[in-house]
């Protein structure tokens, strides 16, 4: 591992000006903005251009399942492009995506019989939303006054107006609510954080009790409840308590409205199983899926549905889902996609990871008594090390959203890649991480810490 000194790094000027004054990076404020290269990537590690190396801690943001230029896929990619590169989904189809559509229909939830594809995870769920709209108006007992979506407080379901209009992180999306169309929030079910007066083993009753309570009220008008399931991902890794998403299921089900699972950032091992859904039996009607469904590769998403749904659909051309993206279902993504399930099986991802669980679970354990830490979550292979307002002589730290990304520039010099939610510290690494690497990511951000630390404490004090 290469000792960074002076990062970021690379002293091209002629990808660096580019990068900065051409490129307009996705969630990044320009004026801020500082030229970080990645020219290569091997396993976990990505390679800059002055070829310094970085564990990737956050799998790429999430979608990097099996490690960076894996050979199995690199040669699906490859066989592929052999035989053909584009093949429209609109009226016709190739055989690598079909066979994708059939695999993923058997390895999902029982009942999800019937794959919509699309180019991402905000795609995935605006299909999710248009179905589940249009499915009321045509179903065998129509219900076209079904028009309201019920989310949860602080989701995030993608940028798309349709994912935005359900999502629930100000920031975000407090600008576009003008174009938005009207959806209700439950209260987030935060099973580490419960309402004053509510103990944590009552809070999944509690949470459910509010959703029954909006849906006695509103389930006439309602056409589906959309949940990312046992973990909230922009929310800040907010942890779900257990029975909850099952819980969801069963009302869904006794007020008759449909039920979208949004497992965009939690599904292909995320939690430990392959979807997140599993973990408490349950199967919606409409699962949105992306990120790791190429391995990380190429963008590709889906929205897998009921037959119910799917039926509603045929007969007459008016009842046509008329909603299509041109790289829908493209054939060198379904090859990456086949190719990560078929490692899935091959290297027996799911069934090594319980000990890559316990293990960083383990070395997250002492961070939970560091003064800078207020809370240490973990599900399967997502965590986050979420940092106090202020340390415990009342000092505030830095203003708010700084502090995780000066931990995170510390951690850079150390090797190691992480990408924050403001003050709350993700770690993500891909599912092939070694438990050594996981070792030095958490020991990384432990460094991070404690620079912070240090930082505060020589830090001049402000008169008011």
């Amino acid at each position: 591992m290469t000792e960074n000194q002076d990062l970021p790094a690379g002293d091209d000027p002629r990808i660096e000006g580019p990068d900065h004054s051409v490129v307009w990076h996705a969630f990044t404020q320009m004026a801020d903005y500082q030229p970080f290269i990645i020219e290569q990537a091997d396993g976990c590690e990505l390679i800059d251009t002055d070829g310094n190396r970085y564990l990737d801690a956050v799998s790429s943001l999430w979608c990097n399942i099996h490690g960076h230029n894996h050979p199995t896929i690199n040669a699906a990619i490859i066989g592929q492009l052999q035989r053909v590169s584009h093949v429209t989904s609109l009226g016709m189809s190739n055989p690598t995506t079909v066979e994708l559509a059939a695999r993923l229909v058997k390895l999902a939830p029982d009942g999800l019989e019937h794959v919509f594809f699309s180019g991402d995870g905000a795609s995935s769920v605006e299909v999710a939303l248009k179905m589940a709209f249009q499915y009321w108006r045509q179903c065998d007992d129509p219900q076209p006054e079904k028009s309201l979506f019920i989310a949860l407080g602080r989701a995030y379901h993608g940028d798309t107006l349709g994912s935005v209009s359900v999502g629930g992180v100000a920031r975000f999306h407090q600008m576009f609510e003008p174009l938005l169309f009207e959806a209700i929030h439950t209260a987030i079910p935060d099973r580490s954080r419960p309402p004053e007066g509510v103990r944590e083993e009552d809070a999944c009753e509690h949470y459910l009790g509010e959703l029954e309570r909006i849906l006695e009220d509103h389930h006439r008008q309602t056409a589906a409840v959309i949940i990312e399931p046992l973990v909230q991902g922009a929310a800040g890794m907010v942890m779900h308590p257990d029975g909850y998403l099952a819980g969801v299921r069963r009302l869904t089900r006794a007020y008759n409205v449909l039920m979208i699972a949004d497992e965009v950032a939690v599904g292909f091992g995320r939690t430990g199983t392959m979807f997140a859904c599993q973990q408490e039996e349950v199967s919606p009607d409409l699962l949105c899926l992306a990120k790791g469904l190429t391995g990380g590769y190429l963008a590709m998403a889906v929205t897998l549905a009921r037959t119910e749904i799917f039926n509603a659909f045929l007969g007459d051309p008016s009842r046509t889902f008329f909603h299509g993206h041109t790289y829908g279902g493209n054939p060198l993504a379904a090859a990456a996609a086949l190719a990560s399930l078929d490692i899935f099986e091959q290297e027996q991802t799911l069934q090594h990871l319980p000990a890559t669980i316990e293990h960083l679970e383990r070395c997250l354990h002492p961070l939970r008594d560091h003064p800078l830490v207020a809370d240490v979550r973990q599900r399967g292979m997502i965590a986050a090390v979420e940092l106090v307002e202020e340390t415990a002589d009342g000092r505030p730290l830095p203003a708010q959203g700084q502090s995780g990304a000066i931990v995170c520039q510390h951690a850079l010099q150390q090797g190691v890649w992480f990408r924050p939610l403001r003050d709350i510290l993700v770690i993500m690494p891909p599912l092939s991480v070694s438990c050594e690497q996981v070792s030095r990511i958490v020991d990384a951000l432990a460094a991070g810490i404690d620079q912070l630390a240090s930082q505060l404490q020589h830090a001049p004090c402000q008169e008011n």
